[in-house]
């Protein structure tokens, strides 16, 4: 059996009948983690164990764990900080900086693939414009070039960890202030303005670190002009 497009969630800890039906349907591909799965490393373990027996090549089981805001397995794992304050110290002590990112890459990584976590939805690859209050310090810095440097440094890390990237939110979310899981964000800049910046980290590391991407939730109305 083949893996299909679909990546699905299920309701709690453990996995129901009905939610192994699901899980066996060929659509599906995957599943996404929550903190509503997550009760300790040994449950999680023993829930990640049971959906890759389910069916081969096995299921993809992924999880939003940057740090920060946004960390679903908080009890017996590391508490990560939130990227944005690895950026705080990039401009001031640059190397020593990139050598944290990559141990924050790393222990985000080997913490979550020694429960049996394929991948992390990270990193954030868009730029902290100071509007976006679901982005914030969920971003390494404002400049796309530091973004670049600090985010390639975090996937070396994962890498060494045995987990891909997945870099986020494509083609950037930093310059609108709707949360697009709340509303429907509208970015009003042109293509042109977004590639030179936003777009950077994206280019620079889509060839060569980048597994995946997740787009970001907003129109882009200038985008086609």
């Amino acid at each position: 059996m083949t893996l299909g497009p679909l990546m699905v969630d299920l309701v709690g800890l453990t996995i129901s009948e009905k939610e192994k039906e699901i899980l066996q349907h060929p659509l599906v591909g995957g599943v996404i983690l929550f903190s509503r799965n997550y009760e300790s490393p040994e449950q999680i373990a023993a829930l990640t164990t049971e959906i890759h027996a389910l069916r081969q090549p096995h299921l993809i089981i992924a999880v939003d764990h940057e740090g920060g805001r946004v960390q679903r397995f908080r009890e017996g794992f590391s508490r990560l900080p939130p990227v944005g304050t690895l950026g705080q110290h990039y401009m001031q002590h640059p190397q020593q900086t990139l050598k944290q990112a990559e141990v924050t890459g790393w222990l985000m990584a080997a913490e979550l693939r020694a429960v049996g976590v394929d991948f992390s939805f990270a990193p954030v690859l868009d730029l902290d414009y100071g509007v976006s209050e679901v982005i914030g310090d969920r971003a390494f810095h404002r400049d796309p070039q530091a973004v670049t440097k600090l985010a390639a440094a975090y996937i070396s890390g994962m890498k060494q960890a045995s987990m891909a990237a997945v870099g986020k939110h494509f083609p950037g979310h930093g310059a609108v202030e709707v949360d697009s899981h709340l509303g429907l964000p509208v970015d009003k800049r042109h293509l042109e303005d977004m590639w030179q910046a936003d777009m950077l980290p994206f280019r620079q590391l889509c060839s060569h670190t980048l597994a995946g991407i997740m787009p970001a939730h907003i129109v882009y109305e200038k985008c086609d002009s």
